[in-house]
């Protein structure tokens, strides 16, 4: 039986437990959950992370790797999964500004802001999709605007763009969840 649609956005700062806690509020799904994992194994720490993740997941969730079309890949998984996680949306949005082959240096803001729109229209078309699955969706994601302002232009564009991604998905959320030293605080 399919559950009630909700669209659940957690985020916090590094290692504040957002995954943990938004495991938790799909532990008790008795079908399958599709784990959307947005990392990629660049070097050793994140090969270790990404293990660490792995061995934590329960044995019905389904992991499905990858940051992009990922409106189009989950399309295969309706009526098959009870629930979907994501982990994490920032992740995905640093995947998708690396695909592009851009000087980050000399990068005008029209090109910068043509990178936001394409990141925007992934993201639109990903919340748009499970809006139609009528189940519920756990999105991952950090926090990034607590910290100072960053030294190069190419992480304050990430800071930017995640930011108004983040506020975009907290618009469109049924319930928001920031996660401080493991405490989740309801915000939506």
């Amino acid at each position: 039986m399919k559950s009630k649609q909700s669209l659940i956005l957690v985020t916090g700062g590094a290692r504040s437990g957002k995954s943990s806690f938004g495991e938790s509020i799909l532990k008790d799904k008795e079908g399958d959950v599709l784990y959307i994992a947005t990392a990629q194994a660049f070097d050793d720490e994140m090969k270790d992370r990404i293990r660490k993740h792995r061995e934590g997941r329960h044995s019905n969730w389904i992991t499905f790797e990858g940051y992009k079309n990922l409106s189009e890949n989950i399309q295969s998984y309706k009526n098959k999964v009870e629930a979907i996680f994501l982990d994490c949306v920032t992740i995905m949005v640093t995947n998708l500004m690396l695909e592009h082959d851009m000087d980050w240096d000399k990068a005008k803001a029209e090109e910068i802001n043509e990178l936001e729109a394409l990141i925007f229209l992934e993201v639109s078309k990903l919340i748009t999709e499970v809006r139609t699955l009528n189940i519920p969706v756990v999105l991952i994601t950090n926090e990034v605007g607590l910290g100072i302002v960053p030294g190069n232009k190419m992480a304050r564009a990430f800071r930017d763009i995640a930011g108004r991604v983040n506020q975009y998905i907290g618009r469109e959320a049924d319930e928001v969840y920031f996660v401080v030293c493991g405490i989740p605080n309801r915000i939506k």
